[in-house]
């Protein structure tokens, strides 16, 4: 299996190349949410070195997470899935997270992740569910002992401990597409692959608003 990835939902735009189940090729940015601009040249700088053979997959980071990051790395991925001929899968951004995650940590905990939205806000991604905006205080306790991960997790660990919970922080802040090769591989093998639809912040508060 060769699976290109990338991801541009937080402050990091990344690409990887994800050969016969480990990454043979990875390259990222930090900076300002999104850096859309950068993930063009981090696609080629991994596959400057992977030979002629077209990837089997694209897979790409659906959020939650910032608009115009999420916009530029979508439209990215369908267009050379759709150059190639080849599926387009999405991953989210919790996914992609938890999948980083050492055995250690996640061994008997449930991942949460935590990420920042607009105007103050977290959006909470648990597994299985679809992800919910809300403010620090209206976080759920757990009901068994959780990880967080997520750009807003080391505030989340505080509330969370603060009322009694039983919550790990992790160092899993932003996403890699490293990670988030290895997860869209388990989903492919599982037959869970989902298609590479955007999870906006944006559309969260306004359902949230409406509820």
């Amino acid at each position: 299996m060769r699976l290109l990835a990338l991801d541009g939902a937080l402050a990091r735009a990344s690409a990887a190349l994800w050969v016969d189940d480990a990454v043979r090729a990875e390259a990222r940015r930090d900076a300002a949410r999104g850096q859309p601009a950068a993930l063009p040249a981090l696609v080629a700088e991994v596959l400057s070195g992977a030979g002629p053979a077209v990837p089997d997959a694209v897979a790409v980071g659906v959020g939650p997470g910032g608009f115009t990051g999420l916009r530029a790395a979508i439209a990215l991925a369908r267009g050379l899935a759709d150059g190639w001929g080849v599926p387009c899968l999405g991953v989210t951004t919790g996914e992609a997270l938890a999948a980083a995650l050492p055995r250690w940590q996640s061994e008997g905990r449930a991942a949460w992740s935590v990420t920042t939205a607009g105007r103050g806000g977290l959006v909470l991604e648990r597994v299985g569910e679809a992800p919910v905006l809300l403010d620090e205080t209206s976080l759920p306790l757990p009901p068994s002992p959780v990880v967080l991960v997520g750009d807003a997790a080391p505030l989340a660990a505080a509330r969370l401990r603060a009322r009694g919970a039983d919550a790990l922080l992790s160092d899993c802040r932003l996403p890699e597409a490293g990670a988030l090769a290895a997860a869209a591989s388990r989903a492919l093998a599982a037959g869970t692959a989902r298609e590479a639809a955007p999870l906006y912040a944006e559309p969260l508060a306004l359902r949230a608003a409406g509820a």
